[in-house]
């Protein structure tokens, strides 16, 4: 079942963060364009701020720029065509990877606020574990069916934060005083302690953020 994913990615390395980091106050939005290549690394963004010469003094040192053109300009908003370096991490590729696209695509806080249209859940286990081996912190704020009904939410939890979850309910890890140890659960599913923990830890988090938290607070 078709699924729409809202998360939040933050590394150094991914497209624009450097500059986003250096100046107070910019925003930027990738602009959502047809282009299904996935070895491509050119794409527009607006972006809006009021120094231009300050931007771009900050585009050239951007290690994650390789080049820009301006192809738009009005008053504090600029729409630039910019090529990243090499080494640029982008979700892109793995997006089209697993025939999936972006709704969405906006700086927030120190990285990228993205909403994405993926087929099934195995695309997005596909992408979290990109993310995870890119060392990516990966988010997830909100996940639902395409129907849009309560039924088909999921809070934005993963199938393996999900089992992590049950698994520690039925074993009594939730329990005062616990009838079981972390250890315990792990063993269960199959996984070490430490990753038991980060399932758990993440899962309970993206649980407070879609149910208790307003989406919008940074």
């Amino acid at each position: 079942m078709p699924i729409t994913v809202k998360a939040y990615a933050e590394h150094d390395e991914l497209a624009l963060v450097p500059t986003l980091r250096s100046i107070d106050g910019i925003e930027i939005e990738v602009i959502t364009q047809a282009n299904t290549d996935p070895d491509s690394d050119v794409f527009p963004f607006l972006i809006t701020y009021d120094d231009r010469d300050e931007l771009e003094r900050h585009l050239d040192s951007d290690p994650t720029v390789d080049g820009y053109e301006l192809v738009d300009a009005n008053d504090d908003m600029f729409i630039y065509y910019i090529e990243h370096s090499d080494g640029t991490i982008l979700l892109s590729p793995i997006l089209t990877e697993v025939n999936g696209f972006m709704l969405r695509t906006e700086t927030r806080r120190r990285g990228w606020f993205v909403q994405l249209q993926l087929p099934d859940r195995e695309a997005l286990n596909t992408i979290w574990e990109y993310a995870e081996g890119c060392g990516m912190k990966f988010e997830i704020i909100e996940l639902h069916g395409s129907t849009g009904t309560e039924k088909d939410i999921s809070f934005g939890l993963t199938d393996e934060q999900i089992e992590a979850l049950q698994t520690a309910y039925k074993c009594g890890y939730f329990n005062e005083p616990r009838d079981t140890a972390l250890s315990g659960v792990a063993d269960e599913v199959g996984v070490s302690s430490t990753a038991m923990s980060g399932r758990l830890r993440r899962g309970m988090r993206n649980l407070i953020s879609a149910t208790l938290m307003d989406e919008d607070i940074d």
